[in-house]
């Protein structure tokens, strides 16, 4: 039999028992809560981290230019034309190395590279590792696979910031951009002439060409190109009263963003670099120097022109013996008499004639924003250099 009092006492422990899992099951409610509220807010973190990772390579380009680290040795300036359309720009990069003291698994890594570059020549890099140096496994790699290596969490991966020097127009301004070498230097084209402007400014540098008729002029030199066979040809179309250059092509060219060592004399700039003989476009400068020294006028009349003349024993002929020995200054530029040409050049002599000539440039080597200016040959004056020279022969100098 179980007494009153003890009824009464088991009684009040079952309701304390049945309190107490009552609440057990409060605390196990809450604990799964707290659980997944813990399982979000770290799925939210690695989230986080993930966005920052892949806005932090994004920002490194603005990192590295807008804060005033004009010092940095591979930063150039921009260059743009006229119109402010890109001719060079400098972008941000990742390079990617391996630094072999790093690595703890050199099997599995090979096998994860494998995976992601499988065009890559193994046995090359696995020498690389043995020499346990640190080397560029790639350079301006994608986003794609920069995130895909990136997530092997492997530490003897490290990518490193760069910049680098793109040229969207391709072979558009290959002769007047020039090259750079792979210590960041110029060595040809404006690249070279503002080497020290472009390390120093962060500010674009504007040319005075044009990029739409650039592109109209060299579409037009290669079409002539294949019509006629050459191997090569140049223009330049200058504003005649300011002296800017708005177009100055020269062929064959090159992409300059293949970064190419360029050995072959035919890539030559044609437009500045090379000297040539001009034939009767030079009978214009002699009629200018008689202008300028007030002979003639455009309608002074020149008599009795013979056919040829003879000069150290060759003789100097009209190239169409129908041409009238009676020419105006005027007809003698229009018809292009040879003959003519020499009666006005020795109108005006030989010394001022030569000055005039010297004081334009064109028998010296001239300044010009490009560096590579071709030096004309060694003219060796006289009477009959005199008279060969009136209509472009023996003389020579650039197109520029």
């Amino acid at each position: 039999m179980i007494s009153k009092d003890t009824r009464i006492t088991i009684e009040n422990q079952q309701r304390d028992f049945l309190y107490k899992k009552k609440k057990s099951n409060l605390n196990i409610t809450f604990n799964r809560i707290s659980f997944i509220f813990f399982i979000f807010f770290l799925i939210c973190i690695i989230y986080s981290i993930h966005l920052i990772h892949l806005g932090s390579r994004k920002a490194r380009t603005n990192d590295i230019i807008n804060s005033n680290q004009v010092s940095n040795k591979l930063y150039r300036a921009d260059i743009v034309d006229r119109n402010q359309k890109y001719i060079v720009k400098t972008i941000n990069s990742i390079d990617v190395g391996i630094s072999p003291q790093k690595i703890i698994n050199e099997k599995k890594l090979l096998l994860n590279l494998r995976y992601i570059f499988p065009d890559k020549d193994y046995s090359k890099i696995k020498k690389k590792i043995k020499k346990g140096k640190f080397f560029y496994f790639e350079k301006k790699i994608s986003n794609e696979k920069y995130e895909r290596l990136m997530r092997l969490g492997d530490k003897s991966i490290e990518p490193r910031d760069n910049l680098i020097r793109i040229y969207p127009q391709k072979n558009l301004f290959s002769h007047i951009i020039g090259q750079i070498d792979n210590e960041n230097n110029g060595i040809s084209g404006l690249e070279k002439s503002l080497d020290g402007e472009l390390k120093k400014t962060q500010e674009p540098i504007s040319l005075t060409v044009d990029k739409d008729i650039q592109y109209l002029i060299r579409s037009e030199l290669i079409r002539f190109n294949e019509i006629f066979k050459t191997i090569g040809s140049a223009a330049i179309l200058m504003n005649v009263n300011n002296g800017e250059i708005l177009s100055l092509v020269s062929l064959p060219d090159f992409n300059l963003n293949k970064r190419e060592k360029i050995t072959d004399v035919n890539f030559i700039n044609r437009a500045t670099k090379g000297v040539y003989e001009f034939g009767s476009v030079f009978k214009t400068f002699t009629l200018a120097a008689a202008f300028n020294e007030k002979i003639v006028e455009p309608t002074t009349e020149f008599k009795d022109l013979p056919k040829s003349l003879t000069c150290a024993g060759f003789p100097i002929r009209e190239y169409n013996e129908k041409l009238p020995r009676n020419l105006t200054t005027e007809e003698i530029l229009i018809r292009s008499g040879n003959i003519g040409s020499v009666k006005i050049a020795q109108e005006v002599g030989m010394e001022k004639y030569k000055l005039f000539l010297s004081n334009l440039g064109i028998i010296g080597k001239i300044n010009f924003d490009i560096e590579e200016i071709g030096k004309p040959v060694r003219f060796n004056w006289g009477k009959c250099p005199l008279a060969t020279a009136s209509f472009g022969h023996g003389i020579t100098t650039t197109l520029l």
